[in-house]
């Protein structure tokens, strides 16, 4: 690949041109008489850019010499490679960092013909980021004037969210953990989140009706502006929060690990807490580092926190240990519903998270654990290079996710996970969608000597007859890349993926 190759699948490249070459005469030859590195005309424009999460290549295109050159390239990170190169060709080297960040590399070329030395540098950052948690902070509530002038968004319209300068948010933020909720709806449509700088995707982050409230967990890119967009695709005004729980910046942090889904809290059960509803007003612990393959130093979770069997409305809000409640919720219910959310929520000093139920009357709560964050997870975050973008809509193909079957999609090796957000639409009945890893590889489903995986029984989203539910999933593929996606009904659905981005340890 080129750089002109690599600019145009969406990479950044850095790069510095010829002119900035340094001359100088080869050190053990300086007292030669022949030596006269003022004379030579060596130069070289260098480039590089991200292949992957911590790996970068270096690029370097040579003029004013014709023979072998001795080029030794240093990465920046204390270590070094020396090859011979053809001055009449581009040297093309890459190298994996072991932390994300932003690096110097330096390329030494050396001409033995003319005793002459060149250099060039190029500062670069990698194509990977890591996630600091933070703790869950409101940012934008159009009731009451927070983040921007009190009003509804109006129909078509849209709200520019500032997102660095906000509490410990840095400049240099790359994506963003935003809970986003729609409320006070008076007609369907639907919110889009995306990044300032880019074209507007075609997908959607959260879908409303009438009178609904719903949430919604989105990774969002975050423009070199320090904003996020977000979009009301509807023909009528309505009411938008967004709350933060994290972030990703290039710079070395907490590194992402996946694992299967796994319950930690069944209230129905007693597995994880009492059994028994919880309380209206009422809270409870979870220890979750140290439990479960969460190990202890676990700094962030990401959960996916369901509500069911609930009295009346209300909103369960998930918060680190040994913190009052904040103002920021997860996740919004109505009397008898079941309704999942996705959840990135920071871990206490002690290991634990807290749940409260902000109902005045007592709910059912299942929580499954599907990854954490530490220091020592090697898993950086890696935003699709055009933004978010949507993967699949069987409306489209004409050909819905079966009932009690499985389709799969998303082939890519060497993934810790993916963030997906995940939509079931035209529902006819009561089911729910369930994500998991599928051993298969693509070559077995195009010969038909697939084997169905085994079905999952975690749930990613639920649904009723006539609405459409949507929740974000950070999915573990298969070991050849694979992901099933199940429809747990017994009626078809309709299935809309939109992909944000993968998390990747090379």
């Amino acid at each position: 690949m080129d750089p002109a190759t690599a600019e145009a699948s969406g990479a950044e490249v850095f790069s510095t041109p010829a002119d900035r070459t340094v001359r100088s005469t080869v050190p053990s030859a300086q007292n030669r008489a022949a030596s006269a590195a003022d004379g030579q005309d060596l130069a070289f424009r260098l480039e590089s850019w991200g292949t992957s999460a911590h790996r970068m290549v270096a690029y370097s295109t040579f003029s004013g010499a014709t023979g072998p050159l001795s080029v030794t390239i240093s990465w920046g990170d204390g270590t070094t490679d020396t090859v011979t190169a053809d001055a009449s060709e581009p040297l093309f080297r890459d190298h994996a960092y072991a932390e994300v960040g932003a690096y110097t590399i330096i390329v030494t070329a050396t001409d033995p013909a003319t005793n002459t030395q060149a250099v060039n540098k190029v500062t670069v950052k990698t194509m990977g980021s890591d996630f600091t948690p933070h703790a869950p902070l409101r940012l934008l509530d159009t009731r009451n004037g927070t983040g921007q002038a009190q009003g509804k968004v109006p129909a078509y319209g849209g709200a520019s969210l500032k997102i660095t300068g906000n509490g410990s948010i840095p400049d240099g933020v790359t994506a963003v953990v935003l809970n986003l909720t729609v409320t006070n709806t008076t007609s369907s449509g639907h919110i889009l989140a995306w990044g300032t700088g880019r074209d507007r995707p075609d997908m959607s982050s959260i879908n409303y009706a009438p009178g609904e409230t719903v949430p919604n967990l989105v990774i969002m890119p975050v423009g070199r502006d320090g904003y996020v967009n977000l979009d009301n695709r509807g023909w009528e005004s309505v009411d938008l929060i967004a709350d933060v729980t994290g972030y990703f910046t290039q710079t070395a942090s907490n590194g992402y690990t996946s694992l299967s889904p796994t319950r930690f809290v069944d209230t129905r059960e007693g597995q994880g807490t009492a059994k028994g509803q919880v309380v209206g007003q009422g809270s409870f612990g979870v220890q979750v580092a140290g439990v479960g393959g969460v190990p202890k130093g676990a700094t962030a979770v990401s959960l996916n926190v369901t509500v069911t069997n609930p009295r009346e409305a209300g909103h369960l809000t998930v918060h680190p240990s040994g913190q009052a409640a904040p103002t920021a919720s997860n996740l919004n219910f109505t009397a008898g519903q079941t309704v999942a959310n996705s959840v990135i929520v920071p871990v206490g000093p002690d290991g634990r998270i807290t749940v409260r139920n902000g109902s005045w009357q007592g709910t059912d709560v299942v929580i499954d654990v599907n990854g954490f964050y530490t220091p020592d997870s090697k898993a950086a975050y890696v935003p699709s290079r055009y933004g978010p973008s949507r993967l699949l809509d069987t409306r489209k193909t004409g050909t819905p996710l079966a009932a009690r079957d499985y389709m799969h999609l998303l082939y890519a090796p060497n993934v810790e996970a993916h963030a997906v957000n995940v939509t079931v639409t035209n529902t006819t009945g009561v089911g729910f969608l369930s994500v998991a890893p599928d051993p298969n590889t693509p070559e077995q489903y195009e010969n038909g000597t697939a084997t169905p995986p085994a079905r999952p029984v975690a749930s990613t989203l639920n649904w009723i007859a006539g609405k459409t539910a949507a929740n974000l999933v950070q999915t573990t593929p298969g070991d050849k890349g694979m992901v099933a996606f199940w429809n747990q009904g017994w009626q078809d659905a309709d299935l809309l993926i939109d992909y944000y981005g993968h998390y990747a340890a090379n």
